[in-house]
């Protein structure tokens, strides 16, 4: 770290953390891994299936995409340490409340697809995301619309 007397230039990210952040402690994208972090691990179990599709989630996403390793298990550290000192609801909540009206849907629908990863949604996992909707402020209609393709894009082959 430089520190100077004069206006200090602006700087590229240093790790999965963006220059602004909410009051709330969180960095934009920051909010939108934590959504996606608290659905794999609400239930306090890391699954093969639900790590798997939080790094399909994350892999192909801006600005993720862009992150070097290093860069985004600094920022799963770092909400990890959040996770656990304020369980998995809580960080969710606190981080939906972030996002933009744009990412609200998309946060929605990657919870949702996480959730649904290692088979149906159990009544625990629907109630959180429920509570996760009404944070979001999502219509009934468009959660249920994405609820429907979760099933749909979950359905057994044979």
């Amino acid at each position: 770290m430089v520190i100077s007397n004069g206006p200090a230039p602006a700087a590229a990210p240093e790790s999965c953390t963006e220059a602004r952040q909410h009051p709330d402690g969180f960095s934009a994208d920051q909010a939108f891994l934590a959504v996606a972090l608290a659905a794999v691990s609400w239930d306090g179990v890391l699954s093969p299936a639900g790590t798997r599709a939080l790094r399909h989630a994350i892999d192909y996403r801006q600005p993720f995409c862009t992150f070097s390793d290093q860069e985004l298990v600094q920022g799963i550290d770092d909400l990890l340490q959040r996770l656990r000192l304020q369980g998995a609801q809580q960080l969710m909540l606190k981080a939906a409340r972030v996002l933009s009206p744009q990412l609200r849907r998309t946060a929605f629908a990657t919870a949702a697809e996480i959730m649904r990863s290692d088979g149906p949604l159990q009544p625990d996992e629907r109630n959180i995301l429920s509570t996760l909707a009404d944070t979001l402020e999502l219509s009934t209609a468009d959660t249920q619309a994405m609820l429907g393709l979760m099933e749909v894009l979950h359905a057994p082959v044979v």
